[in-house]
């Protein structure tokens, strides 16, 4: 299956200038997104044991937790600024149009959890290298990070200390 065809651009959004790669159309298609599922967990070591699979806000949610479930995982939701209910580590990150703020709970992670982070596009690498440190600041070991798609032309990549997957590259 060709989940490149599932991908559509849609230019200047959320910006000018930007052109967004929408997964809407791979979400939709059953199919698909169990195929994505499989090929992403497919990505991770089969050497270490992942405890816990992060899913950052709001689409790494969607397949994060379908690759959690095929690993026998746990799932964390990393979440935006005042989204979760109960004690937050928080991290500032850099967008390639703009800044945020991320949090995750306090209690999410053990010391030594081998954490899977999963989102669905790596860009400048600001938010998984912003999730990347609140992993290692709770005391977990960052395995890998996956992705659906990779942006290469923004060298995301290079922000981070981990091995970095993706199922597609542009």
């Amino acid at each position: 299956m060709n989940i490149q065809e599932l991908v559509r651009d849609i230019p200047d959004f959320p910006k000018p200038g930007i052109i967004f790669k929408d997964i809407t159309p791979l979400l939709a298609n059953s199919e698909a997104l169990v195929h994505c599922a499989d090929r992403l967990a497919g990505l991770c070591p089969t050497d270490i044991k992942i405890d816990k699979v992060i899913g950052i806000e709001a689409r790494g949610f969607i397949l994060g937790g379908m690759i959690a479930q095929r690993l026998g995982a746990g799932f964390i939701p990393v979440r935006k600024k005042g989204k979760l209910p109960s004690k937050v580590n928080s991290k500032s990150y850099g967008l390639e149009y703009g800044e945020d703020i991320l949090e995750i709970h306090m209690d999410a992670i053990k010391a030594g959890e081998h954490i899977l982070i999963h989102d669905d596009v790596l860009a400048t690498g600001g938010t998984a290298q912003a999730v990347c440190e609140l992993v290692e600041e709770l005391g977990g070991t960052v395995v890998q990070c996956n992705f659906i798609m990779e942006l290469d032309f923004l060298n995301g990549r290079e922000k981070l200390k981990t091995t970095v997957a993706s199922l597609l590259s542009y």
